[in-house]
Order: structure tokens, then C-alpha cells, then sequence
């Protein structure tokens, strides 16, 4: 074999050899390129309702869209975790419950409080997602004697009776465990319109009603609220902020995520986002009337 023949049969093994190598690195790659893309692909959709008319917590927009604090918050939510998406549906209150309990809702939103019954149907994440304020609608010319709480409860008000099942009457119990030297009187009764409530207070019947921040504004500050008739009668006072949560059907899947949740509405909470989307939607920053404990 000639020394010229050697070196060309040479070439070609090495440049086969290198071809071999080459195409088992470039088939390696793309088949972890595969991987990669088959594990980033794994995003798990979950099913999101919210209030269609409760401003500004949860509604549908002129556009058909969902917006709102909660909502808001929860897309917040969602940025922060790359293995979930959310698809929302406007509904009503009665529907988010019962879609909630049956699966086919995955997270509801309804400015919900804390209670010992929705803990048992839902899963209800340890962070809160937002908060409402309560205090008391009380008369114009009791504004002096009533300036909160303890003033209310020193003077013997009268409380317009409150359902035992409302969140609201857990709230006045847990003050009155708190003040036992001077409770405010708590009176069970069925559920009843605002505009009673607010007709019993001007009577003289009962001298405040434990009515929400948002609630009040809506029906009797707003010049086109339904009892905007009562706005040179009637005022209002805080007491505090209560809680608000997502509520979650109950499932390992959404087990997993309420784990996520906290991570990331804990990061929103400290970097800002939670107190400024609340100034967005409620002018006010309502965390800062939640009490700690």
C-alpha cells in the first residue's frame, strides 16, 4: 500500500468517525431538548370563579372581562407560578359554591371571610388574598357618642340582631370574649334587607348596624345608591378589617397549589403588589386595618 493510499483511507475513518460522534451529540441534544421542553410543557389549568356584580372585589367589566381586587391579585398569582394557568368565569354567588364543592370550579373568589363551615368544604389557604372593612352604621347625631367600638359597647348600644351563622356574628363574639367587662349584646336573627336595617337604626330601634365599609358607600353615600335617601341620616365608623381567601374545591391537586399560593402571595405581599392593587380598586390600603393576631 502506497503511503498516499494510507493517508486518504485515514482521512475518510477519521471523518466518518467524527460523523458518527457528531450526529450521536446532535441526537442527544435534541432529545434533551425534548425532555426539557415535555417537563416545562406540564402546566396544570385550573378552573377560576369569581362574583360577576361585586365591586370592586370580583365582577365582570363593560367588555365581558374579569377584573377586580381579587382577581387581580390572583393574575398577580398566576405571573408568580409558571406551572399554572387560571380561566376565568363570571358567575353568581350560588353557583361559585356549589361549582366549588362539586369540582367544577378549581378556586373561587367572593370576598369571603374565615369560617369553621367553609373550612370543612374547602380548602382555605393560611394567607389571606385581601380584606374587608366593618364598623357600624350608626345615626348623624350619634357621631360624637359613637367614635368606636368601645364607646358603642360602654354605652349599652343596641345592635341590630345579626344571624348566628354570619360571619359577622363570629366577629362581635370574638370582641365580646375579648371585653367581657363590657359585651355588646348579641341578638340572633334570620337574615333581613339592608334597607330595614337602616330604617330600624333612623327609628330609633336599634343603634347601629354592623355593616361593611364597601357596603355602606355603595347603598347610601353614592348619590345613585338604593338608600342614598338616608345619606343626611346615617354614618358610618370602622372596627376592623376581616380577612378575605380563595376558597379551593377540595382535591390533591388543589392541595398542591394552595402549597404555591403561599409562596406566592407572600412574595406579593412584600415586594408591594398586594398593598398597591388594593389602592387601585378600593382607594385604601384595607391590610392596614387587619389586626395581626
Amino acid at each position: 500500500m502506497s503511503k498516499k493510499t494510507w493517508i486518504i483511507g485515514g482521512a475518510v475513518v477519521v471523518a466518518i468517525a467524527a460523523a458518527t460522534y457528531l450526529g450521536r451529540s446532535l441526537t442527544g441534544a435534541s432529545n434533551k431538548s425534548n425532555t426539557n421542553a415535555s417537563s416545562s410543557d406540564k402546566v396544570t389549568t385550573l378552573k377560576v370563579a369569581h362574583t360577576q356584580n361585586y365591586v370592586p372585589y370580583d365582577f365582570v367589566d363593560e367588555k365581558g372581562e374579569s377584573d377586580g381586587y381579587e382577581v387581580a391579585v390572583l393574575k398577580a398569582v398566576d405571573e408568580k407560578l409558571p406551572d399554572y394557568q387560571f380561566e376565568y368565569t363570571g358567575t353568581s354567588d350560588e353557583d361559585l359554591l356549589v361549582g366549588l364543592e362539586s369540582g367544577k370550579y378549581d378556586i373561587g373568589t367572593k370576598g369571603a371571610w374565615y369560617t369553621e363551615e367553609r373550612a370543612k368544604k374547602f380548602i382555605i389557604p393560611q394567607s389571606p388574598i385581601g380584606a374587608s372593612i366593618i364598623g357600624f352604621t350608626i345615626r348623624k347625631e350619634d357621631a360624637e357618642k359613637y367614635k368606636s367600638i368601645d364607646d358603642f359597647a360602654k354605652d349599652k348600644g343596641k345592635l341590630v340582631p345579626i344571624s348566628p351563622q354570619n360571619a359577622q356574628w363570629a366577629v362581635i363574639e370574638a370582641y365580646n370574649q375579648k371585653h367581657s367587662d363590657a359585651p355588646i349584646e348579641l341578638t340572633a336573627a334570620e337574615s333581613f334587607k339592608a334597607a330595614d336595617a337602616y330604617a330600624w337604626v333612623l327609628e330609633g330601634r336599634y343603634d347601629a348596624y354592623f355593616d361593611i365599609k364597601l357596603s355602606f358607600e355603595t347603598a347610601v353615600t353614592k348619590e345613585d345608591g338604593s338608600y342614598h335617601q338616608y345619606a343626611d341620616q346615617l354614618t358610618w365608623f370602622p372596627y376592623k378589617g376581616i380577612a378575605t381567601y380563595p376558597l379551593l374545591h377540595k382535591d390533591e391537586k388543589n392541595e398542591a397549589f394552595a402549597k404555591a399560593y403561599e409562596k406566592a402571595i407572600k412574595e406579593l405581599q412584600e415586594d408591594g403588589t398586594l398593598a398597591k392593587l388594593s389602592k387601585k380598586y378600593f382607594g385604601e390600603d384595607v391590610f392596614s386595618y387587619v389586626d395581626e393576631d
